[in-house]
């Protein structure tokens, strides 16, 4: 199983900070820019989706 590095809130803020700062949300470049928080986001949340969501960002 893969470390876990990032709390559910952190993941959440990251999102935010992503978005905030003008990046992409896109869910292949978030995948490739920064993988740590693409699983992080999967294991808290059902989709990739459901994280943004509750990011407010859907």
């Amino acid at each position: 199983m893969m470390d876990i590095t990032l709390g559910s809130d952190e993941v959440i803020s990251r999102i935010r900070q992503l978005q905030s700062s003008g990046g992409t949300v896109n869910k292949k470049q978030v995948k490739q820019q920064d993988p740590e928080l693409m699983r992080s986001a999967l294991h808290y949340f059902p989709s990739w989706e459901h994280a943004l969501k509750s990011a407010d960002l859907l």
